[in-house]
């Protein structure tokens, strides 16, 4: 779903990105559970939620996983595409509890991120984490 009107203007160079151990894919933790992008969890082992920003760099993803509960995702500059389709920025897309499915970036992976070619950076909430998984469907 593209939302109407919705226009952003960010500096992704000016945060403070964590690298995920994922070759291009990096973070900006918004909440205190989120440090990565897999199943955060409180002393005991119950998941909590994750909200992040991410980055990924043109042409990188990340890994197909699951999501233990519902994923939300606001595509904020450039754009990704996974099973659902392509999904560019001003793009609202809410993932299903249990759905799986593989994010790369939109673009060239072999091209510096830049003018007429940028990152795809997306502000994320994953209630409950998420788990990798071997395959992909949305």
């Amino acid at each position: 779903m593209r939302v109407p009107g919705f226009q952003i203007e960010i500096d992704p160079d000016g945060l403070s990105w964590r690298p995920t151990g994922v070759p291009g894919v990096s973070l900006v933790p918004l909440h205190p559970s989120a440090g990565d992008l897999g199943a955060a969890r409180e002393a005991g082992g119950t998941a909590v939620d994750s909200t992040v920003l991410i980055r990924m760099e043109p042409g990188h993803g990340y890994p197909a996983h699951r999501h233990l509960g519902v994923e939300e995702v606001l595509v904020l500059d450039g754009g990704y595409r996974d099973e659902c389709g392509v999904h560019e920025a001003g793009s609202f897309v809410r993932y299903a509890a249990g759905s799986v499915h593989a994010p790369v970036a939109c673009g060239d992976p072999g091209s510096p991120a830049g003018p007429g070619h940028p990152a795809c950076v997306l502000f994320a909430v994953a209630r409950e984490g998420i788990e990798l998984v071997g395959e992909s469907a949305c």
